[in-house]
């Protein structure tokens, strides 16, 4: 069967960074057995030929009405695969999804029938919002850093910008690079509607959004840069914890100097 991705380099150059990040996930240590997901808006890149493939699924609920993503296209990674799976075998391990009529259902149209991840609802709730508030974002990114996973078995990391105001005093870059800092969502069932509709609310602050002991999701342009926020937030984690580990609390950056990033990078908050 020929695939979606022949005589379509901007498609494919889509899917390979979706495989490249799937791996630096696995690599790091961040994407056990199945864990974390992607999606990607890719829309934009449907022509009129892509429109006019059948589906290769049934239409499937999405279990609620999402009315911004009418017509929508994305390349999500599949429900049970792997990271190291989906970053050596993109189109085995991912799928092609149209979003139905009703706004409230997909189908699959390429390459296999892969059954797109398990929070695709959360992940399309978050790219409903994006569309609807006008955001140029396509990509979503949950993995699940362990540093940052354990800072949030601390209750004192759980309060309103706690962490992000730590994270950000670690090393320079982290204040310059995640200029929104980090939203943190009380725990929550996975692939919940209670976790998305949280998500979504947080992503009215945040690009970078905290599950309490479960995981990292990120919205950006494209899957490189969510992938990198979530990283340069990993390190300030990491330079936090060596530092305890090394018997001393970090001083960290000062409110002054902070301030002073803020205004040299023209920074939001």
């Amino acid at each position: 069967m020929k695939s979606i991705l022949e005589s379509r380099p901007k498609l494919a150059k889509q899917v390979a960074d979706v495989a490249e990040v799937a791996g630096y996930l696995w690599q790091k240590g961040w994407a056990e057995r199945n864990g974390g997901n992607i999606t990607v808006n890719v829309t934009e890149l449907a022509d009129d030929e892509i429109k006019a493939l059948p589906a290769i699924s049934e239409k499937v609920q999405i279990g609620n009405m999402l009315p911004h993503l009418k017509g929508c296209y994305f390349f999500c990674k599949g429900t049970n695969k792997r990271m190291r799976d989906l970053a050596r075998w993109p189109m085995e391990n991912g799928s092609f999804i149209r979003i139905c009529d009703n706004c409230a259902s997909y189908e699959i149209i390429a390459d296999n029938p892969v059954k797109p991840t398990s929070e695709l609802a959360s992940h399309l709730s978050m790219h409903n919002y994006l569309i609807g508030s006008g955001s140029n974002y396509k990509a979503v990114v949950h993995t699940h850093p362990i540093d940052l996973v354990a800072m949030t078995h601390n209750p004192a990391f759980l309060k309103k910008d706690v962490l992000t105001k730590l994270l950000w005093s670690m090393i320079p870059e982290t204040r310059a690079f995640c200029p929104k800092g980090l939203g943190i969502i009380p725990y929550a069932l996975p692939s919940s509607f209670e976790l998305a509709d949280a998500t979504v609310k947080q992503l009215e602050e945040y690009d970078v959004v905290m599950w309490e002991k479960h995981g990292v999701c990120s919205v950006s342009e494209n899957v490189m840069e969510a992938f990198d926020m979530i990283d340069t937030l990993s390190k300030s984690a990491q330079i936090y914890l060596t530092a305890k580990s090394m018997g001393f609390e970090p001083e960290g950056l000062s409110d002054v100097l902070m301030e002073e990033l803020k205004v040299a990078f023209n920074l939001p908050k």
